[in-house]
């Protein structure tokens, strides 16, 4: 397991580079982003860990930008960058268009771009939300656009050649997660404080309802063959994933503690598995890259937990002791139902942020918390804990 501390700033969010396996960035916020500055880290992972040999100090405008280059003992080390931000940073997001561009959502209500190969930062920013921005996300398919959703109950749609946002989506709700499908460039969805999940088709009218296609209950009870099982009270919904491999299949998580994944072409049926094990919320959940059934998630527990919902029928077994994963290294099935796999305990305050590696062998991913701490760790050696 590799550690980096994020000193003085507590951690929010945490992705993985979609380029390059070894590059993560970290958006933080310094007093727990209740008041005070932001930063972006930019990391380099190598076998000897994070490195810091020079300090190179620059200001420009109301920015600090710092460059830390690598020991020189490893080959061709490269520079890490971390840029400080006058409110706290919430959420970030990689460009899929360009390696160097990365986005960050602010709690001044801006969103800015930038561009760690140029002096200049940011190289873009958009102050339209009149509130927090929680989330933004890329589009995965067009990969020239990308999403924020904020406190103020919006959701606006951007892109990095544009000065001011090409679509506003209301949600009359503090929204604090949207995403693109990764299946189609025109489906985006949020969760929000009112305990909905919502699909927005930008190929319909605008007329039509704002291009809203479903509003799905996230506490309706599941349907069964003979009766209703009883609905749990709605509570706000902090954080929501697309399935990378089912395209109809979204995972929704909040204050409840509650995992619940949906089949959006049945927004009537109710959650198609339900997740419990978490004690406190979960703050952010991100579905496997190479395992249709898998999921992460991160919660004020102060633990990150890793979850098969069943799908597959591949849930995992329990042999000697510790639970198999046919994908993972393991071996056998079981009837279908969702399971917690494993659990990681190393962070010793609120987990807030959770992502997996795109490339080599599944299992790699990497979490931060408000323990000021970037954890990164193989989800194997957690099975069956």
């Amino acid at each position: 397991m590799l550690e980096f501390r994020t000193e003085g700033f507590n951690g929010y969010a945490v992705k993985y580079s979609p380029f390059f396996d070894s590059r993560i960035a970290v958006a933080a916020s310094a007093n727990f982003g209740l008041v005070g500055n932001g930063r972006l880290y930019i990391l380099n992972l190598t076998a000897n860990g994070i490195q810091a040999e020079k300090w190179c100090v620059a200001h420009v405008d109301a920015l600090s930008v710092i460059e830390e280059t690598l020991c020189g003992a490893i080959t061709n080390a490269w520079t890490l960058f971390r840029f400080d931000t006058q409110d706290s940073l919430y959420d970030t997001a990689w460009s899929e268009q360009n390696e160097h561009q990365i986005v960050v959502a602010s709690g001044d209500g801006s969103v800015k771009l930038y561009d760690i190969s140029t002096d200049q930062f940011p190289i873009q920013s958009w102050q339209e939300h009149k509130r927090e921005v929680y989330s933004t996300c890329w589009n995965l398919v067009s990969k020239d656009t990308f999403c924020s959703s904020s406190w103020d109950g919006t959701i606006k749609i951007w892109s990095p050649q544009r000065p001011t946002s090409v679509l506003t989506l209301p949600t009359h709700s503090c929204t604090y997660s949207s995403a693109f499908s990764p299946h189609s460039p025109s489906i985006l969805s949020s969760v929000a404080s009112d305990s909905h999940l919502r699909i927005f088709d930008l190929r319909t009218p605008s007329s039509a309802s704002n291009h809203l296609v479903h509003l799905i209950p996230i506490h309706g009870p599941p349907p069964t063959l003979h009766h209703q099982t009883q609905a749990h009270p709605p509570s706000e919904c902090l954080t929501h994933d697309w399935n990378k491999y089912r395209s109809t299949t979204i995972a929704t998580a909040g204050v409840d503690t509650m995992i619940r994944t949906f089949d959006i072409r049945a927004p009537k049926q109710g959650p198609t598995a339900v997740l419990q094990g978490h004690e406190y919320a979960v703050r952010k959940i991100a579905w496997s890259p190479h395992l249709s059934d898998v999921l992460l998630s991160a919660s004020y527990d102060m633990t990150t937990r890793v979850w098969s919902d069943g799908s597959t029928g591949n849930g995992g077994e329990v042999q000697g002791g510790v639970v198999q994963h046919p994908g993972m290294g393991g071996a056998g099935a079981t009837s279908g139902l969702g399971r917690n796999l494993g659990r990681m305990d190393r962070h010793t305050e609120f987990v807030t942020g959770v992502d997996w590696c795109l490339f080599g062998a599944e299992g790699w991913c990497a979490s931060v918390g408000w323990d000021k701490r970037l954890l990164v760790w193989d989800v194997r050696a957690i099975m069956g804990t």
